[in-house]
């Protein structure tokens, strides 16, 4: 006679699985929840002069993919398009590198965060 055992658990664990790795899942989740945390760091490390490009730094987050980036059609009082000037001032680098300080100052912070949520939800 062969006897199973734990079939039940392993079926509740992948269905669990399965659910969370849905897009509306805790990964769809964790993809908002990390595509807005970066979007805000980025907000917060930007130069200011006329709080244009600060502005307008926008996220957008659907399934499996987050981005941020500079909203194309953002524009100060006096015409000037942040998505003209922003990268100008991104390619300064250094302290006005804001996208790529993002990755390299909160990247690792976000995505452990990301990674602690997801093992809650298959633990």
């Amino acid at each position: 006679m062969i006897q199973i055992y734990g079939i039940q658990e392993a079926q509740a664990a992948m269905l669990r699985g399965a659910a969370a790795v849905k897009p509306s899942g805790a990964l769809g989740c964790v993809i908002k929840d990390a595509t807005a945390r970066a979007h805000r760091y980025a907000a917060s490390i930007t130069h200011v002069d006329t709080g244009a490009l600060r502005a307008s730094h926008t996220m957008q987050a659907s399934g499996f993919h987050g981005s941020v980036y500079i909203n194309p059609s953002a524009a100060r009082s006096d015409g000037a398009r942040p998505a003209e000037y922003g990268p100008v001032e991104h390619a300064r680098g250094g302290a006005h590198a804001f996208y790529a300080r993002t990755v390299a100052e909160a990247g690792q912070r976000i995505v452990k965060d990301s990674q602690r949520v997801l093992a809650r939800e298959f633990a």
